[in-house]
């Protein structure tokens, strides 16, 4: 199993740095670690993410707020896992 390892700076949420390790093979979560932010909320979400469709997680993930914010810590993996997705896709074709 080949594990790809991202570090994801955010952007407007309390959760400052994501540390997102994905199963390259399959396109699964191997485990998502959040730094800063809800602790109890980010615990619940990293167990559910464990072993989802990275496109499955950006389909109920994207758009998210949080309260007047116009993004979220759900939105912000997101995004993340948008741009490995659309790199990978990018690596593909060359």
């Amino acid at each position: 199993m080949a594990l790809k390892s991202i570090q994801y700076r955010t952007n407007g949420t309390c959760c400052g740095l994501m540390n997102v390790i994905i199963e390259d093979s399959n396109n699964k979560i191997y485990d998502v670690e959040f730094i800063g932010g809800c602790p109890g909320n980010l615990a619940g979400i990293r167990q559910l993410l464990k072993g989802m469709d990275i496109q499955e997680v950006i389909d109920k993930f994207q758009g998210i707020t949080c309260g007047a914010k116009k993004t979220s810590c759900p939105d912000q993996l997101a995004k993340c896992l948008i741009e490995y997705r659309d790199y990978s896709a990018q690596k593909i074709e060359k």
